[in-house]
């Protein structure tokens, strides 16, 4: 083997899902013996095999990558359970394996995969869901870039042809159910239980957190960052599909229509509501102008 084939044979037998005592598997995905696989590329010493020297990083690599998904998904591993999250995160891994030098972006396709594959999250599905894609807006918003805001005196001059850009950290997210309150929640309840067991708690109950009972109804939150610090800021209807048409690289007139429409807000009120709108997304810093290069 050249260089790039025993790296690439070498992270193959890496990221290979452990067996169910969480051992090496003794079969490569192909079908060769792992012991086999081992030996083309390591050598054993005086106390190990290839195939034990092997199964160290094996083992190593899925329990960082489980504990670090355990880490950024706190809540949803509350309301799915403990067992049902290390399911869950097997086979989320096994689709979405790590692609990047950075553990922050383990968990970048969560939202999408379990969309796609509810049967992960059991009875409680949709609520996950929203569960999820709230905890990574929460990622992306803490580390994403900012950029300089716009001034009230500079958003008094625009027309409704301007075209503007939101802030990079910035996040929008319509939800089903109240799922940011409930993360919030279920984060406080993790950190008190973890303060008061010290380092022998465990990572999180097996059984789902009791839930207080949650009626579905869309929510729209923005997931913002100020001074190192996220918070969950909910949106009107009107105000979440104007920023998102924005977001878009809608002229301002456009996302404005877009914002309003099939609206209760009469005519005479939508005014003072925009009004209402730009003054707290001036005093946020939410609103940029557009990046040129991207536009180019």
């Amino acid at each position: 083997m050249n260089l790039e084939q025993l790296q690439r044979e070498m992270a193959a037998a890496v990221m290979l899902p452990l067996a169910a005592d969480e051992q090496m598997r003794a079969e490569a995905a192909d079908g060769r013996k792992m012991s086999t696989v081992a030996e083309s590329f390591i050598a054993p010493n005086s106390r190990l095999s290839a195939f034990e020297r092997l199964e160290i990083y094996n083992r190593q690599y899925w329990f960082r990558v489980l504990g670090a998904l355990a880490e950024d998904f706190t809540a949803l591993r509350a309301v799915v359970g403990g067992k049902a999250f290390e399911a869950l995160s097997i086979a989320y891994l096994a689709a979405h394996p790590s692609r990047s030098f950075s553990m922050r972006n383990l968990g970048s396709q969560m939202v999408e995969w379990l969309a796609r594959n509810p049967e992960y999250a059991g009875r409680r599905r949709w609520l996950a869901i929203d569960v999820a894609h709230i905890e990574w807006a929460f990622i992306e918003a803490f580390d994403s870039a900012e950029r300089e805001p716009l001034t009230l005196d500079q958003i008094a001059t625009l027309d409704g042809e301007s075209r503007l850009a939101l802030q990079p950290h910035l996040r929008l997210i319509e939800l089903d159910y109240a799922a940011d309150e409930l993360a919030l929640a279920l984060h406080v309840r993790q950190k008190r239980e973890t303060s008061e067991a010290g380092l022998e708690h465990d990572s999180g109950p097996e059984a789902p957190a009791r839930l207080p009972k949650l009626r579905r109804k869309l929510i729209w939150v923005a997931a913002h960052r100020v001074e190192f610090t996220v918070y969950y800021r909910r949106l009107k209807r009107e105000e979440f599909l104007t920023l998102a048409s924005l977001g878009r690289g809608l002229p301002l007139g456009e996302a404005l229509e877009a914002g309003f429409l099939d609206s209760g807000i009469s005519q005479a009120r939508r005014p003072k509501r925009v009004r209402e709108w730009f003054a707290n997304w001036a005093e946020l810093g939410w609103i940029c102008a557009p990046d040129l290069d991207a536009l180019i």
